[in-house]
């Protein structure tokens, strides 16, 4: 079995192939959503984790809170909150989602009037986990679970199930609830350490199903039929059009666009059936492993994938290897 080392973020002499260095900032001439929603009439607010650039609101957004280069809470999730942007002065045990989700709320107020977008991109789950005590000691006190015993993991979910809560009720109070879509999800499967995956196959950091098969909300009253669900695969490129076409905003001609309106699904139609992409030409460290997860000794090596209908193919970039899975029957990706 393959191990490999840090990637670009140190050595290792299992790596066979050269680091090539890559941007981490988002060019500005690429036009986001939020630029063409903002263009359509919307005000707009990113709130959390942005990863993309030190500043996003020369990308489209009116107010940031939180947005930075950095992919984790810099300091973590209580105060001080140190470089994270309009949180100084923080309240004395603050817990950082908490407050996000309260700051969503001031600009759901503050803007009630008129057309609003807000971006939420909580820091939790993410690393390092930190949970409020109280609730730590909440899960901490119940009997473990077949998948899940992480008292600490549990508490930080917890505060975002709990934030997601409160907005929901501040949409009601507002009369603002049935004129609101939602759109819920993640960027990747569970960190090993602390979640599993079962019955997938992988983890955060691997593109074996664990680690990039997501679930994913929408509601939207009178157009979403509640209860409903959808087979379909999508990926978070469709989010692009698919917020255009809620907000009416428009694409620069010229710009390419990886990914395709959704809005036909959320009304019970289909779309055409397309491949689906990943592409990661990079290492990732390695963590300590779960029992379950013991065969997979890496996070990832250098690797590209391609999903359509039923299958997966998995192409190692080091050597050319592959392999194919049928998803339909073969949900674990053993065969």
């Amino acid at each position: 079995i393959y191990k490999v080392g840090t990637g670009p973020r140190g050595k290792s002499a299992h790596r066979r192939l050269k680091h090539i260095a890559g941007t981490d900032t988002l060019r500005p001439e690429i036009i986001t959503w939020a630029q063409s929603a903002r263009k359509a009439g919307y005000t707009t607010a990113t709130l959390g984790k942005w990863h993309l650039s030190k500043d996003p609101l020369p990308y489209g957004f009116d107010l940031n809170i939180g947005g930075g280069h950095s992919g984790s809470p810099p300091r973590g999730y209580l105060p001080p909150h140190g470089k994270v942007a309009g949180l100084k002065n923080a309240p004395k045990d603050e817990y950082l989602t908490d407050r996000l989700s309260e700051e969503a709320i001031r600009f759901i107020e503050s803007n009630r009037k008129k057309p609003w977008l807000v971006y939420l991109t909580h820091f939790a789950v993410h690393t390092p986990l930190q949970a409020k005590e109280k609730d730590r000691k909440y899960f901490a006190a119940k009997k473990p679970g077949k998948l899940h015993n992480h008292a600490i993991m549990a508490g930080m979910i917890k505060s975002v199930d709990d934030g997601v809560g409160r907005i929901i009720a501040k949409l009601e109070e507002l009369k603002l609830k049935d004129n609101t879509v939602i759109l819920f999800g993640s960027d990747n499967g569970g960190y090993g350490p602390a979640t599993s995956m079962h019955p997938l196959k992988g983890y955060k950091g691997t593109y074996y199903e664990g680690g990039i098969r997501v679930p994913f909300f929408v509601n939207w009253p009178g157009v979403v039929k509640p209860g409903t669900r959808c087979s379909t695969p999508i990926a978070a490129v469709d989010m692009h059009p698919t917020i255009r076409a809620i907000c009416g905003g428009k694409l620069p001609a010229g710009q390419i666009q990886d990914g395709v309106n959704l809005l036909p699904l959320f009304k019970g139609e289909t779309i055409a059936q397309r491949p689906i992409y990943w592409h990661f030409p990079a290492y990732l460290q390695s963590y300590k492993q779960t029992n379950e997860q013991r065969d997979l000794l890496f996070r990832t090596r250098p690797c590209s994938i391609i999903r359509r209908g039923r299958y997966k193919l998995h192409e190692y970039l080091e050597d050319g290897a592959l392999e194919l899975y049928d998803l339909q029957s073969d949900i674990r990706e053993r065969n």
